[in-house]
Parts: structure tokens; C-alpha cells; sequence
């Protein structure tokens, strides 16, 4: 082999992505200067041609010719007696250019440029991941799942590259398989022991917002705002929304006609409750509105100690706190308040503690029922004992009892 050709280096490699012909060349280049540096101490007497139609690589070596006797570089020098060999015509003080040919290497040198080549394009593709997915933060990405571990989900994108979704990122209803489809936001990237870690999430606000964008062409074309959004995955999320344009209703857009827009982000968040509300500057009707579905009464705010009391019907205060309290936490992390739930006193004088019956009803019952919300006799009876089964942990025949203890309370 006369030229170091290149062309079956490009075949053995071809299991790199990303790289163009002509970084490979440039790699292989720098590859190159570097042995040649490792067995000559020097590489500034050396020219490299890289032919990259052709594919392959020319190396040529200038040495100045001096008398025999006086050679004491044989790198960059050359004697009289052997240059002429080269050219009959050459003369002491003149330069020789020689192209190096592949067995002027040894085996040991190839195979060290080989794995020195092998690295820099490793090196190089796992840079370019790196700064790729750098500008990808808080996009949306989709791939397959290809391994599913106890503590996170191994996915690849339509590169072939590396994604990792942990399970702190997974929505708790979250399932997958090998082989499924997966959509998540890109979360952070980081370099851990020179490799690319990319982290997904599906529960992050912004997956939501992204989502929203995707759904709705009007927060996409920047019509409609998104001023913040709270959620707890897999349960309840509360989006404010705002438009400049008296002329569009944000949250009927957000919505959809018969919810059609919603419901594609619903099912993709494994039926998560997506409360949408307007949002507004009035602390007052922000907290109301951020309490959907429940019907406030009246609020009492504290705007220094950014505290609220709200008062609502005793058949709304379950409403307002909502299952497991969601409902509240959720609202009281919209408004940036800290909201009090208080049952409206005007239609309250005949209510009673349900701490008073401890002594008819286990306190782990009444605890399960406070949970909700429901902390006296009317708030239970004000609801259907199906609606109570549901949003408890109860059991039918429990609830049944527990009522017919309130009601004859009454009667």
C-alpha cells in the first residue's frame, strides 16, 4: 500500500453517528501529528494532505541535506550520500521532501493510532450529545424504552443515544415495557466521568407547559400567557393562564370545544385533573378562582403575612381541600398564600364536632373523614355516601354506619 488509504477506517467506523466526513478526516489528521510526534519528537518538518474525495491521506517529510559526517538529526536532517539517492541533482544546503509510506510505521504505532482514533471520536460524538442536548433543556423528546430498571428507564432516541428517565422523574401511574414510546421533558444534562448523562421528567411543570404548547396553537403563537403552573403528579394541576386579547378566552381555549384539547394532555398524563383558571392580579378572586370547584363565601387576606381565610358552606369544604388535600396545597402554591379553610358560621349554629363522637366512632375513622375535609356531622351528611366511598379509604358498609350514628344525633 503506497498512500495511507482511509476508506476501510470510514467502513470500521460507521457505527459512530453524527460525524461528517470531514471532521473524520480532521480527527484522523490530528490523530496522525500526534504519533508522529510520539516517534520523531516533532511534527513541524511534516506536511498531512487529507484527500477527502479520494479518502486518504499523503504524509511528507522536508529534511535539510548536509555533509555525512555532520547528521545529527535524522529527523529533520539528511546526508548528502542519501539524498542523492532520492535525486542525483540534490546539493548539501538544499530540502527533501519524501512521502512516508504506510510500512514506514510499524504495527505497534498503527494499532496505538487506531485506539488513539477509536477515543477522539468517542470523545468527540459524546461532546457533540453533550451540547446538543444542552440546547434541548425543557424540550419535549420522544423515544423507545429500552431497558426498564427498579429505579429508572433507559431510553433512546431516533439517534440511537442514551436517555435516562428516573423513577423521582416518572409519574406514579407511569408503566412502561420495552418497546414503548415514551414523551418527556429534557430535565438537565451533565458530563459524569467524561460521558453525557441526560435526565428526562415527566413531572416537572414545564412537561406540562410544553405540552400545553403542543395542544393549544394560541400559547404556542404567545396569544395566551401561562403565568405558572403547580402540580402533584398523577393527581391534580392547577395552569394560570392570562391573554392579552380581550377578544379570546384563555381558558376555553386551553379547554377546547367538549374539552377536546385538554383531554389529549389528560391521557398523556395518565388522567392527571388539569384545573385551568384566569389569572389576575386581585388576591381575592385569584384564591377563589384557584379553589375551583368549590363556591367561596367570603376570604378575610392578610397581604403582609400572605395568609387567607377562607369561608365556604360546609358542603364546599371538602370541595375546597379535595382529596387528600390536594386541592388546597395545590391552590395555596398558585396564589403564593397560605389558605385557612373555615366553615361559613352563618349557616353552621346546629353543626357538630365530629370529635364528639370518639366515643361512638374509632378515631382512625374520624381522622379519614377529616382528611377530606369533613370535621362535623353536616359535612358528611351533606354528602351522597357514594361520593364519600370514593374519595376515602372506606368501606361502604363503614360510612353507612357512621352516618346512621351523625343522623340520629339530629333526629
Amino acid at each position: 500500500m503506497e498512500t495511507i488509504n482511509l476508506v476501510e477506517s470510514f467502513s470500521e467506523f460507521k457505527e459512530f453517528k453524527n460525524i461528517e466526513r470531514e471532521t473524520m478526516m480532521r480527527i484522523l489528521e490530528d490523530v496522525f501529528k500526534h504519533m508522529l510526534i510520539k516517534k520523531y519528537g516533532s511534527d513541524e518538518n511534516f506536511d498531512i494532505i487529507v484527500n477527502i474525495d479520494k479518502g486518504d491521506l499523503e504524509v511528507w517529510r522536508r529534511r535539510t541535506i548536509i555533509e555525512d559526517s555532520e547528521v545529527t538529526d535524522e529527523n529533520k536532517e539528511i546526508s548528502y550520500s542519501e539524498a542523492i539517492k532520492i535525486e542525483p541533482d540534490f546539493e548539501i544546503g538544499e530540502d527533501v521532501t519524501e512521502e512516508l509510506k504506510l510500512k514506514d510505521f510499524g504495527r505497534r504505532e498503527i494499532l496505538s493510532m487506531r485506539q488513539n482514533l477509536i477515543s477522539k471520536i468517542l470523545e468527540f460524538e459524546k461532546d457533540n450529545i453533550y451540547k446538543d442536548y444542552v440546547e434541548k433543556v425543557g424540550q419535549i423528546v420522544t423515544g423507545e424504552v429500552y431497558q426498564v430498571w427498579k429505579k429508572e428507564i433507559l431510553v433512546l432516541d431516533d439517534d440511537g443515544t442514551e436517555l435516562t428517565l428516573p423513577k423521582s422523574e416518572q409519574i406514579p401511574t407511569d408503566f412502561y415495557r420495552k418497546g414503548d414510546t415514551i414523551r418527556a421533558v429534557v430535565s438537565k444534562v451533565e458530563m459524569k466521568n467524561g460521558t453525557p448523562l441526560v435526565i428526562l421528567s415527566r413531572v416537572s411543570p414545564v412537561f406540562l407547559e410544553r405540552l400545553f404548547e403542543s395542544e393549544v396553537p394560541e400559547v404556542f403563537d404567545g396569544l395566551i400567557t401561562i403565568k405558572k403552573i403547580v402540580r402533584i403528579p398523577g393527581e391534580r394541576a392547577k395552569v394560570a393562564v392570562e391573554s392579552y386579547d380581550d377578544r379570546i378566552d384563555p381558558v376555553g381555549a386551553c379547554v377546547g370545544m367538549k374539552g377536546a384539547r385538554i383531554h389529549g394532555i389528560v391521557r398523556e398524563l395518565r388522567n392527571e385533573n388539569i384545573d385551568v383558571i384566569n389569572y389576575t392580579s386581585n388576591a381575592s378572586l385569584y384564591i377563589t378562582r384557584s379553589l375551583s370547584p368549590a363556591k367561596v363565601s367570603s376570604i378575610k387576606i392578610d397581604e403582609k403575612g400572605k395568609k387567607a381565610d377562607v369561608y365556604l358552606k360546609p358542603d364546599q369544604v371538602s370541595l375546597a381541600i379535595g382529596k387528600g388535600g390536594y386541592n388546597i396545597k395545590l391552590a395555596s402554591k398558585l396564589t403564593g398564600f397560605e389558605i385557612d379553610v373555615y366553615r361559613d358560621a352563618d349557616t353552621d349554629y346546629e353543626d357538630v364536632d365530629l370529635q364528639e363522637f370518639s366515643d361512638e366512632i374509632d378515631q382512625w375513622i374520624i381522622d379519614e373523614f377529616k382528611k377530606i375535609g369533613c370535621d362535623t356531622a353536616k359535612t358528611i351528611l351533606d354528602i351522597p355516601i357514594e361520593e364519600l366511598v370514593q374519595r376515602t379509604d372506606l368501606e361502604e358498609e363503614t360510612i353507612k354506619e357512621v352516618v346512621k350514628i351523625l343522623r340520629s344525633e339530629f333526629e
